[in-house]
Order: C-alpha cells, then sequence, then structure tokens
C-alpha cells in the first residue's frame, strides 16, 4: 500500500475526464492517477520532443474527419491516373481548382507567408523544405506526379494571401520563391 500522499488541485474538464475513467475501468482515482504518473513518465522524452507539437496536430486534424491517413502507394496509384498531361479529364482538373479555390479561403485567414504554408503542407506530408534565403525554399516532392499535383494545388489555394510565388523547376526538387504583390 502506497504511504505518500499528493493533494492535486484539478479544474473542471480534468476532474469530470477523471471522474469519467474511474466510471470507465473501476479504477480507484489514486490508481489512476499512479497509473497516469507512470504512463507520462515512460513518454516522456515523447510528450516533450519538438514532434509532439506535430503529433498534436495530426491528431486534430485526423480527429476532425477533415483529413486522413493515406498509404503513400495508394497515393501515387491515384496520381498514377493523371500522370500524363494528355490523360488529364477536365472534370478532375477543375474539382482540382475547386478543392484548391477553397483552400485560399482557409488560407488567407490562417497564413502569411509562403513559409507558414510549406510548413503546413509540409506536416502533412507532401513535400519536404528547406529554406535557402529570405523568401526562398528548395521544395522536394516524394515523386514527379506529387510534384505536378501539389504544384497546382499551390498556386490556386495561395490566391488570397498577400503574395504570388515564383517557381523554377530542376529534376528532383523545385525553388519557391516568395514575391510581394
Amino acid at each position: 500500500m502506497p504511504s505518500n500522499r499528493v493533494t492535486v488541485s484539478l479544474d473542471e474538464d480534468t476532474k469530470n475526464t477523471l471522474e469519467a475513467l474511474n466510471d470507465q475501468t473501476d479504477e480507484s482515482q489514486s490508481e489512476l492517477v499512479r497509473q497516469a504518473i507512470a504512463f507520462y513518465a515512460a513518454n516522456f522524452d515523447s510528450a516533450n520532443a519538438s514532434d509532439s507539437d506535430h503529433l498534436q496536430t495530426y491528431y486534430e486534424m485526423l480527429s476532425t474527419g477533415e483529413h486522413v491517413l493515406l498509404d503513400i502507394d495508394l497515393l501515387h496509384t491515384l496520381l498514377s491516373q493523371v500522370d500524363n498531361p494528355e490523360d488529364r479529364d477536365d472534370e478532375f482538373l477543375e474539382t482540382m481548382d475547386r478543392v484548391a479555390r477553397y483552400h485560399a479561403q482557409e488560407y488567407a485567414d490562417r497564413f502569411d507567408s509562403l513559409e507558414d504554408v510549406l510548413d503546413w503542407l509540409s506536416l502533412c506530408g507532401f513535400l519536404t523544405v528547406r529554406r535557402t534565403e529570405q523568401g526562398s525554399y528548395h521544395v522536394v516532392f516524394p515523386s514527379e506526379s506529387l510534384r505536378w499535383f501539389m504544384i497546382q494545388f499551390m498556386r490556386g489555394s495561395i490566391a488570397d494571401l498577400p503574395f504570388e510565388i515564383e517557381i523554377e523547376e530542376s529534376v528532383s526538387k523545385v525553388l519557391i520563391t516568395e514575391r510581394d504583390e
């Protein structure tokens, strides 16, 4: 039987969470707190690493149902249907533009710079970005088809932001530079 006592003040949400866990598990509050401390200690490095912010963002994105996890091979399989410019269906391109326009409205309230947009798309796994100088970024995409797809999307999705972009494509990477309007 534990002999050390700790008094903890809980806000209303935490109190309700503890009570719900107590009802759900039939464990005492003391046991739940001991388990929570043990779990936190075992996961301390992960919880405090810089990636924990990304994990929280991933959780928020996925929990709303607005985003999904997608296997990279499945994504490449889907994009292979539009690899060849002659095979790109006008209806597909219009739908893609409509999605980009919707995101343009969302991004206008959310982002102020190309860096913000690229950080977000990088977090989503579509690209890897490295800043070269003020306003310029080397961007690497996992495949040529994803590069085409994301460049098309970016052009439309930044339409309402207070800058324009200049894109220079190389063999495996792209240099994107932010230009004031």
